[in-house]
């Protein structure tokens, strides 16, 4: 069978296993997993919801050598909604296939499918049956059934929208949150995640869950009896409320939202597990005041802090004859009382005769390095990483010494990448600027 790359995650399936090994066999039973339910998108129609997971059928027999078949039937009454189209090695016609297949398939990854479409005019809410058989290399079958649902349910929510005003250190930032569907079938139960980069979740909410592995940063919430019918709009209380970092001039926060019976979406999977909150449960009611743009999946944005941070620069002296090596280290330090993000560039600008020999590299794979400053063939620049108040960053050279002279060590701003790109608001530019000195 032939393998494309690629891999994927799988929607939530039904499995039927069958039996078949021996006792104390190591081999894995036959297996055949397929969707209980999925949303094809109309005829024709090139829009849906954002990053949705495409249809998965695997099969597994333990992946032995030699040739099993997957036969996939269209209900009769189900034929003028879904019809199916072949690829690879399958035989039939648009209501049923047989494919062969081997003991390790998936849809994803072999060339034989059966790729279940709408059929042309079929309405919005229809739904048919499909039933897939999976006959074994020794001969025994699985079935397991999928129904599918033309029209898809789209969820947006409006995008928090960035804002140039300063928000005050410790104080608290209220953000509502808005949601619709704009697909052609109800969406039926809501999923919710909201994210944090810097603020913190004021209070946690009855029917969020809170990983550990994102340490207080993530809440994923789950509103099963919500019903969003076409075209509805709701707004989701108690409105999200986090505080405002006293140490961060660029913060962030964002949502994603998602129908809970599609799941999140093909690569935006969360981690499982974490306790909920104590707070009051997330509720939706229905509204018609919205402002803002709405965005697929719902977006996120940066904030900026009313602080500064006071980055500063060490003064190098080389001590040598002409000929003579050094290995020497340039300071950055950030005096706080912000972190900065990683807005400043370290600009090194050699004595004239110095002539550097060794310069600060990174490991970009394993065992693989390479140079860490960008280099015009005299001026190093060094991009400075992120700085909590009170660290330093330091960057290693050799140089061969010419004779004695003067050079600029700097600090600059980067150009922004985004409006939310500030600067450090540096209250003490003095000490952006040093000099390395080449002295007897």
């Amino acid at each position: 069978m032939s393998r494309p790359s690629g891999t994927a995650v799988g929607a939530c399936a039904v499995l039927l296993l069958a039996s078949l090994t021996a006792c104390g066999s190591t081999t894995p039973d036959p297996s055949l997993t397929v969707p209980g339910l999925y949303y094809l998108r109309p005829y024709g129609d090139r829009a849906g919801p954002k990053d949705k997971t495409p249809f998965h059928v695997s099969a597994e027999d333990g992946n032995r050598p030699g040739v099993g078949r997957l036969t996939v039937e269209v209900a009769p009454d189900g034929r003028d909604v879904v019809r199916l189209k072949k690829y690879g090695p399958c035989e039939g016609d648009s209501a049923r296939l047989t494919c062969e297949v081997d003991g390790d398939y998936s849809n994803w990854a072999d060339n034989a499918r059966a790729q279940p479409h709408a059929v042309r005019g079929a309405r919005a809410g229809a739904t048919a049956v499909v039933r897939y058989t999976y006959t074994t290399l020794d001969g025994r079958k699985l079935t397991a059934r999928t129904r599918f649902v033309v029209g898809e349910p789209v969820v947006e929510a409006v995008a928090p929208e960035y804002t140039k005003e300063l928000l005050r250190p410790g104080s608290e930032l209220v953000s509502p949150l808005v949601v619709r569907n704009t697909g052609e079938v109800p969406v039926r139960g809501l999923g919710i995640a909201m994210t944090t980069d810097g603020t913190q979740f004021t209070r946690r909410y009855g029917n969020c869950r809170y990983p550990e592995l994102r340490k207080g940063h993530l809440a994923v919430c789950e509103l099963p009896e919500v019903t969003i019918d076409p075209g509805e709009t709701l707004t989701v209380r108690p409105a999200l409320t986090l505080r405002v970092p006293t140490a961060r001039m660029h913060p962030s926060y964002g949502r994603d939202v998602w129908a809970l019976d599609m799941g999140p979406g093909q690569y935006r999977a969360h981690p499982r597990g974490g306790g909920t909150g104590d707070g009051p449960a997330l509720e939706a009611e229905p509204t018609t005041a919205a402002e803002g743009a709405f965005a697929g999946g719902g977006g996120s944005t940066r904030l900026t802090v009313d602080t500064h941070a006071d980055y500063q620069v060490s003064a190098v002296a080389l001590h040598g004859a002409p000929g003579t090596r050094r290995t020497f280290r340039v300071e950055v330090r950030n005096n706080g009382p912000a972190d900065a993000g990683t807005a400043t560039d370290l600009v090194f600008e050699p004595p004239l005769e110095l002539r550097v020999v060794k310069e600060p590299v990174e490991e970009y794979d394993d065992g693989a390095y390479r140079a860490y400053c960008d280099n015009n063939g005299f001026t190093y620049t060094c991009a400075v990483p992120d700085l909590r108040p009170g660290e330093t960053r330091s960057f290693e050279f050799t140089a061969e010494l010419g004779a004695p002279g003067r050079g600029v060590l700097s600090l600059q701003e980067k150009d922004p990448a985004g409006p939310w790109d500030g600067s450090r608001r540096d209250p003490d530019p003095s000490n952006d600027e040093a000099a390395i000195r080449v002295v007897p």
